[in-house]
């Protein structure tokens, strides 16, 4: 898994591919939104605090905020809603979306 680390006050940004699951064990069955401590990947982020803001699966489908389960759903979307662009006036497109919880499947 990927974990792309922000840090809004400095602006600086870090990518890091963690591959051992029970690093990860503490990120799974959380919600976007929520705060997860960092100790977890290592003395490097003791005493971090993470939050989860968003992420994408294997096959590329993004998180949607909101929908309360770890497995993709087919929602219908209309303008003004996030993970959609409307490109005709007043179309509405059915488009699949993974739930907001974190599972082992993100990518």
């Amino acid at each position: 898994m990927k974990l792309n680390i922000a840090n809004p006050t400095t602006g600086m940004q870090k990518l890091i591919e963690v591959d051992d699951d029970k690093k990860l064990l503490p990120f799974f069955d959380k919600r976007m939104a929520s705060e997860v401590p960092g100790d977890s990947l290592g003395d490097e982020f003791k005493g971090c605090i993470f939050r989860i803001a968003g992420g994408n699966d294997k096959q590329g489908f993004p998180m949607k905020q909101g929908i309360l389960c770890n497995h993709r759903v087919r929602l219908l979307f209309k303008k003004g809603m996030s993970c959609y662009r409307e490109r005709r006036s007043g179309c509405r497109k059915r488009k699949s979306v993974r739930g907001c919880v974190v599972g082992p499947d993100l990518a």
